[in-house]
């Protein structure tokens, strides 16, 4: 019986390329000379972290570190988890960026029972951080698909693991 799987995975590679193009610009541009301002990315921890003078120089960090993560992974934006601004030593800020791995159980709920209603001829399992999807035609699994992609717009996920 052919399935496959729904799963989220950062591309950690081309994450850290947007981090490093990021930081050459930072180190380039005019208005952040003399300043804190600079990116970090922790991949043990999955948090990208954003230092800066004030609110506003993290903001236009985020200008530049955004279209950068865009290009280099399609929708990778909305896997971030946005944190509380910190204040640190005098009126300096930081920001942690909180990267999400994996499909968290509540967005797996929602994406059996939208399988579900739309009453196609598979079964949708939960399998730890991913959802996998299996039915007795092709055809079946790619209806699936659309229908997921097409549902899902504020998270991204990916399929993949086709077995036949």
């Amino acid at each position: 019986m052919p399935s496959f799987d729904f799963s989220s995975e950062a591309d950690m590679v081309a994450l850290k390329n947007a981090i490093d193009v990021t930081s050459r610009q930072i180190d380039a541009r005019y208005d952040f000379k003399g300043t804190s301002a600079k990116v970090e990315l922790n991949e043990k921890d999955k948090v990208i972290t954003l230092f800066g003078d004030s609110d506003f120089q993290l903001d236009q960090i985020k200008d530049i570190l955004f279209p950068a993560m865009e290009k280099k992974e399609k929708e990778s934006v909305k896997r971030l988890d946005h944190q509380t601004v910190q204040k640190i030593s005098g009126n300096k800020v930081k920001q942690e960026l909180k990267i999400k791995i994996g499909i968290e159980s509540e967005l797996a709920k929602k994406i059996v029972k939208m399988i579900k209603d739309a009453k196609l001829k598979v079964q949708a399992s939960i399998q730890g951080d991913a959802v996998r999807v299996s039915g007795a035609k092709r055809d079946d699994l790619q209806a699936a698909i659309a229908l997921v992609t097409k549902g899902i717009t504020d998270f991204p996920i990916k399929y993949g693991n086709f077995r036949d």
